[in-house]
């Protein structure tokens, strides 16, 4: 209990250098980052993984929740670090800390994942990832598998007809984003596109009645506070009924990870599911 309280000066006594030798393929990997985590459990070996985030557990934003519920997590504190004594440590280029930083001066590897906002960003990380872990050929399997789930899909159902990505408080999701990249892939057009809109914008239940959508994406679960209600709105519903809304779980969209094609199956099947509901006077031909 008193190692909790040391200063990091004295908790980096604890590891070794020795232990941080480089070796082609790292036997103790932690993770820091929430999509980093659902990259090493597709491409990692269980042996190599010595932590995921806490985060990677909870089945709303992970979408590995069940194969980390027996792996190691940690809250990436200096003492879980030092103690896990990590080979690497895998990162985002906005999570820098003080932690990192004394890590790296141990000798241990501090690397960053992008963040990525499209499936070639997806496919790239892929391949970064698996280079890194030392798998590359089941880095090379994983995208060849994921290529194949796409096509499979056959022709994009949306036709070129507007979708919205509007949730809680009025978020509307604009270009230049994942959510964006999965629209255009199933056919649909975004509406903050149309708009003129910025990656992140507040639409209004006024200017989302003015110029409904064809599509809606709703968000699960019960109305929770007053960002929620207005999803509900008796006028939105009105627009949008609820036979065009889209349910699209929250750890797909949450991070750009090896789940993308489910995704886009999940959006596609909705799609042509509900394109009967669509005044055909509102469809694209």
């Amino acid at each position: 209990m008193a190692r909790r309280h040391l200063p990091l000066a004295a908790l980096a006594a604890l590891l070794p250098l020795s232990a941080t030798a480089a070796s082609p393929r790292p036997l103790r990997i932690v993770s820091l980052n929430l999509c980093a985590d659902q990259y090493l459990v597709a491409l990692a070996d269980r042996g190599q993984i010595a932590a995921l985030t806490r985060f990677a557990r909870d089945p709303a934003m992970s979408t590995v929740a069940a194969q980390a519920a027996t792996l190691p997590i940690s809250r990436g504190t200096a003492e879980e670090l030092l103690a896990l004594r990590p080979d690497m440590v895998v990162t985002s280029p906005w999570r820098r800390s003080e932690v990192a930083a004394l890590l790296k001066g141990r000798g241990v590897r501090i690397v960053d994942v992008p963040d990525a906002s499209d499936y070639p960003g997806i496919r790239a990380t892929i391949a970064q990832v698996a280079a890194l872990v030392g798998h590359p050929a089941r880095g090379r399997a994983l995208t060849a598998r994921m290529d194949a789930e796409l096509r499979a899909l056959g022709p994009p159902p949306g036709r070129g007809r507007t979708a919205a990505y509007w949730q809680r408080g009025g978020f509307l999701t604009g270009g230049g984003t994942l959510v964006d990249d999965m629209l255009r892939r199933a056919g649909l057009v975004n509406l903050a596109t149309r708009l003129g809109r910025p990656a992140l914008s507040r639409l209004s239940v006024e200017r989302l009645v003015a110029t409904p959508p064809d599509f809606l994406f709703a968000e699960d679960g019960p109305v929770r506070d007053r960002g929620t209600e207005l999803l509900v709105h008796p006028a939105v519903a009105r627009a949008v009924p609820p036979a065009r809304r889209l349910h699209v779980p929250g750890a797909l969209v949450t991070c750009a990870t090896p789940s993308y094609p489910r995704a886009i199956a999940a959006i596609a099947t909705q799609v042509r599911a509900a394109t009967p509901a669509i005044p055909s006077a509102r469809a694209t031909p």
